[in-house]
């Protein structure tokens, strides 16, 4: 395996991880929970578990340069559950189609195939677009244990992860 290959790994490791603590820390909440909001203008603990799990599979539509009405459908596509441990298994599932689309690409591919965002300027390259949906599901991954402790959840830190 050449030094690309592992880093494409090393990243999409990274990833599964985000899903495996989402799906840890979805099973904690309960039905009356989903109306949690921290502030006025921050999302409900059910729209922002919507977005987190949307995530890979969202974001693959933008790398694949989907229009925004097919961007938007993807995203919207989990709004009806309300089950966390569906919510968890659906991440999952995205994030498997996000790993498989990665897997098949070629290192050229990987490091130089460019695609536009339908509201960007410029394209960027696929890998760049893998260590954005990385860092942005860890975005989301910490406001949710942040969503959970202030709602009185007793979360230790070492659960992020295992």
């Amino acid at each position: 395996m050449n030094g690309v290959e592992q880093i494409r790994n090393h990243l999409l490791d990274e990833l599964d991880l985000s899903v495996r603590t989402v799906e840890s820390l979805l099973a904690r909440i309960k039905q009356d929970e989903w109306g949690y909001r921290p502030a006025d203008n921050m999302r409900t603990l059910l729209e922002l578990a919507h977005h987190l799990v949307s995530i890979p599979a969202t974001d693959l539509a933008i790398l694949q340069e989907k229009t925004q009405a097919e961007v938007e459908q993807v995203e919207t596509s989990v709004n009806e559950i309300k089950d966390p441990q569906e919510l968890g298994a659906r991440f999952r599932a995205n994030y498997d189609l996000l790993r498989e689309y990665m897997l098949s690409l070629s290192e050229d591919e990987l490091l130089n195939k460019s695609t536009k965002a339908f509201y960007l300027e410029q394209g960027m390259v696929q890998i760049k677009w893998l260590i954005e949906i990385v860092t942005h599901s860890f975005h989301h991954r910490s406001q949710l244990y942040n969503y959970l402790k202030q709602n009185g959840h007793e979360l230790q830190f070492f659960m992020l992860y295992s």
